[in-house]
Order: structure tokens, then C-alpha cells, then sequence
């Protein structure tokens, strides 16, 4: 039987929130089309952490930030997206970490940063926003010293987006949303990313996810809602979020000081970027389970 749990608004206001984050006893998530990233208490005390409206964008596009991750000296990583790089904040100035402009197929996308300081990062290999079709890309991954490279020699994904790395370091999984499937993947001693296996094939789109410590993944899925889902097997457990009021789940992130609280990213308009900033109905949500997160790296 699928165990419910019920969710609470923790805090709203924001455009489409997205990239959810738990990092040293605080809350982080973008808010994507207001080109920041703010950090909020477990009582829903928000700040903006880091503003990047004055940021002058390397491509003819508004920066929008995506994937985020925090390096081992507590340094934020930020994908932006249109402009293919990687940006790094240590609490005062950003800068470029990485530029993938060389590798990337398509705009960037989620990111996972491990415990040796390398961030995963995913593209869904086209332009969703413009329309274009479907097209399959590879994973990539940026080495602490900020060298980029791809992650799996010869690997493509079915439109690769949210990620998360398993307590013991050793298995990434990552959300194919084309391929309404999750993916697994060993993760060897170099970094790179070796024999890949299906963990999850429900026929459901995953978006952003999680690893809890039993090695489930909760995924938020715009269409299913946010589920709790073994390796090989069903959705154990679900989040009832109110549809008119949280709109899509989209991305989730365990936290908290026992970190069994799970943090969902709920958005209502992701094409049209001026409604989402002008309504600002995006919004956090929270719900207590049962299993920790498996990582301090959600």
C-alpha cells in the first residue's frame, strides 16, 4: 500500500522555483526567472542568497539559474543555463568555474556535486523551451580543479534532468524524462560513470529527485506528483500537495536537522517567463517521511 504524506506551504512569492538544496542547516533553491537563488529557515524565514540580475550574459539570454551544488569548502556551483557555464559563488563574488560551451549539446541543467568535489551535470540534449524535438545527450561532469569533460564516454540520455548520488558514492541515478524512466549508473574511482542499469521503468517523467538512506529515490513529477520509488519495483509512498494552490511538484531535496524533511519545488508557469515573475505563485512545500536523506548532498 502507498503511504501518503501530507504537505504544508512553507513559503510562496517566487517565479518557478526550481534546483532544491539542503546545505548547512538552511534551505537554497532557485528562483529561476527572478535570476537568483534564496535560502530559506525551516520556519520559512527566506533571503536571497545570491542575486544574479546584474550579471551580463555571454549569449543573447537572460541568465537563468538552474542546477545548483555546494563543493566540500561550501562553495555554491550554478548552472546557467542558456550560457553553457558554470558559475561558482563563495559568498560574496561569483565567477566562472566552468565553461562547457565546448561539450554541452543544449542548454545545461540539473547538477549533483559528490563528496570528492565533481559536479554532474545533465542537458536534456534540445531546446524544450523553443520547441525543438527530442534528441538525446550525454551527462558531464566538472573535476574539483574545474575541468570539464563528459561523464560516460559514449553515453546518451533520453532528455537527462534531476540527479542524485547514493549514500556510499558509488551510484549515480539520474531522471530520464523522455524515457519516463530512472537511470543508474556505477560511479568509479576517476569520476567517470560506468555500467548503467534501469532502477526505475513506471512510465512516469521524473523531473528533479532525490536518494534517501535505504537508496529509494523521491521524484517530482509534474504529471504523477512526488512518489517514493524502490529499485525494481513500485511508488511506496507519495506527497498530497493541493494542485490549485502549489500548482506542479518539480524537484525535492531531503533536509532538515534530523533531514527527514522533504522540500518540494512547485511551480505554475515554466513557459511563459514574465507571468511566472509577475504572478509569482511558485512556491516551497514540505512533508515529513520516513527514511532520511542518504547524503549531505541531496
Amino acid at each position: 500500500m502507498t503511504r501518503i504524506h501530507e504537505a504544508r506551504q512553507l513559503t510562496t512569492g517566487y517565479s518557478w522555483t526550481e534546483c532544491p538544496r539542503w546545505h548547512d542547516g538552511r534551505f537554497y533553491f532557485s528562483d529561476m526567472y527572478n535570476h537568483r537563488v534564496v535560502t530559506v529557515t525551516e520556519n520559512g524565514e527566506a533571503d536571497v542568497y545570491l542575486d544574479l540580475n546584474d550579471r551580463k550574459s555571454l549569449v543573447d539570454e537572460e541568465v537563468v539559474c538552474v542546477g545548483t551544488g555546494f563543493l566540500p569548502d561550501g562553495r555554491l556551483l550554478v548552472n546557467s543555463m542558456w550560457e553553457q557555464v558554470v558559475l561558482v559563488h563563495d559568498g560574496s563574488t561569483t565567477e566562472v568555474y566552468a565553461d562547457l560551451r565546448g561539450l554541452a549539446v543544449s542548454p545545461i541543467n540539473d547538477m549533483v556535486v559528490d563528496a570528492q568535489g565533481r559536479a554532474y551535470i545533465s542537458q536534456l540534449g534540445y531546446n524544450l523551451f523553443a520547441g525543438e524535438s527530442a534528441a538525446k545527450a550525454p551527462l558531464l561532469v566538472v573535476e574539483p580543479d574545474g575541468t570539464p569533460r563528459v561523464a560516460e564516454e559514449g553515453g546518451v540520455f533520453d532528455g537527462a534532468n534531476g540527479m542524485g548520488i547514493t549514500a556510499d558514492g558509488r551510484t549515480l541515478i539520474t531522471a530520464e524524462v523522455d524515457g519516463l524512466r530512472l537511470t543508474a549508473l556505477e560511479i568509479k574511482d576517476d569520476g567517470s560513470l560506468g555500467a548503467r542499469r534501469t532502477f526505475f521503468d513506471g512510465q512516469i517523467m521524473m523531473d528533479g529527485m532525490c536518494v534517501d538512506e535505504e537508496g529509494a529515490v523521491w521524484g517530482a513529477s509534474p504529471i504523477s506528483g512526488v512518489l517514493r520509488v524502490l529499485e525494481g519495483g513500485p511508488a511506496v509512498a507519495s506527497v498530497d500537495l493541493p494542485a490549485e494552490q502549489a500548482g506542479m511538484g518539480v524537484a525535492c531535496a531531503l533536509g532538515g536537522a534530523d533531514r527527514r524533511t522533504l522540500f518540494i519545488t512547485c511551480g505554475v508557469e515554466v513557459f511563459d517567463r514574465e507571468k511566472s515573475r509577475t504572478e509569482g505563485r511558485g512556491s516551497i512545500w514540505t512533508a515529513r517521511v520516513d527514511v532520511p536523506g542518504g547524503t549531505t548532498r541531496p
